[in-house]
């Protein structure tokens, strides 16, 4: 199974604010909808607490160290990654680590593949993904969208690949 993360970030490497995200970008949203559909989405509580909601076409994985944690149907919950990428290897042959910050932070070292939104703003937000080392992978510009009118903020889309 391959196993990718996806996020989008500010100038600032801002990725939250507030238990949200700081802007709203729909072709954004729409190039995250593509990328991970009939695939797993693996993330936090705290991230997960966001969307409160499942996101239909993937199976959407909740790590959480709460026992009695309740999601919404069609989530599942599980107490570590190693369950959860278990639990995704049966499902389909990609997974996307898609936040929070911590997930990103351990899971950087473990995937192959990063899709990397950058916001071009700077954000007074709380929290942040890492300055990561891309040194030695490869690199590939998939979108540059502009700001419009239902685009507050031009954005690019790009993957890395571990060489």
């Amino acid at each position: 199974m391959k196993l990718s993360m996806i996020y989008a970030r500010s100038e600032n490497y801002c990725i939250g604010k507030a238990g949200g995200i700081p802007w709203r970008l729909p072709g954004d949203f729409q190039h995250f909808k593509r990328t991970t559909m009939g695939h797993t989405l693996i993330m936090g509580r705290a991230t997960y607490e966001e969307i409160n909601a499942a996101l239909p076409g993937r199976l959407n994985i909740v790590l959480t160290s709460q026992r009695d944690y309740t999601a919404a149907d069609g989530v599942v919950v599980l107490p570590n990654m190693e369950a959860a990428l278990e639990r995704a290897a049966h499902h389909s042959d990609a997974a996307f680590i898609a936040g929070g910050a911590r997930l990103y932070r351990e899971m950087f070292d473990r995937v192959e593949k990063v899709y990397e939104t950058v916001v071009h703003t700077e954000v007074d937000g709380d929290t942040f993904v890492p300055l990561f080392d891309f040194s030695g992978w490869e690199h590939q510009l998939l979108i540059k969208h502009p700001s419009d009118e239902r685009h507050a903020y031009a954005w690019t889309a790009q993957r890395w690949d571990r060489a």
